[in-house]
């Protein structure tokens, strides 16, 4: 016979792991760039994220970070992300629309206007690094530790959440993906007249 003191501790037991769950972090790695300066790959050694070389391995339900979906990413797949898992694809920037239209598994989803923070992109818009995508995704998700903890790996990762934590922070802030867009248009706008 089931107490309602046992059913209650069992429900805080639940609730409290499902706070606590840590996002699974997956990146789809194409074997296109210099290993030496791979932000998916360093995550991958690293253990803060799993590395998978084919599409299939993608998690069914997973949120993949495709910067040429047509739909943006917001806090409301924060839930996906939790249960199925983040998935940046990793490859050349220059053999990148190949890849990222032939991407279909999952969720697909466009982060919002930012700027890269790695060495290689320094303030150029959108071409993030791996690290930092799937950085933002979780940010923006509301898991800001977790962001922190996947940049603190390379040297200027601080630098990435510093120079966008103000439109990180209103993306947070929005609900749905567009919302999301809306917020973005004015970013861009604004940035542009600077």
């Amino acid at each position: 016979m089931v107490t309602q003191k046992s059913f209650a501790l069992r429900l805080l037991v639940s609730v409290m792991s499902a706070l606590s769950q840590k996002p699974r972090v997956i990146v789809y790695h194409a074997n296109q760039c210099d290993p030496k300066k791979c932000t998916g790959t360093r995550l991958g050694k690293m253990k803060r994220a799993k590395i998978v070389q084919n599409m299939r391995q993608i998690p069914p339900g997973a949120v993949v970070l495709n910067p040429v979906s047509k739909v943006a990413f917001s806090p409301a797949d924060k839930e996906s992300v939790l249960r199925s898992g983040l998935v940046a694809l990793d490859c050349s920037w220059k053999q990148a629309e190949k890849i990222f239209a032939a991407s279909r598994a999952g969720a697909q989803r466009s982060l919002p206007y930012l700027l890269a923070a790695n060495p290689i992109n320094t303030y150029i818009p959108i071409k993030l690094s791996t690290a930092e995508a799937l950085a933002a995704g979780l940010y923006i998700i509301g898991l800001t530790q977790d962001a922190y903890e996947l940049m603190s790996v390379f040297k200027w990762g601080d630098s990435f959440i510093t120079l966008n934590r103000e439109w990180l922070d209103a993306y947070a802030e929005c609900k749905t993906s567009s919302e999301v867009v809306t917020v973005q248009r004015e970013i861009m706008q604004e940035h542009s007249r600077e």
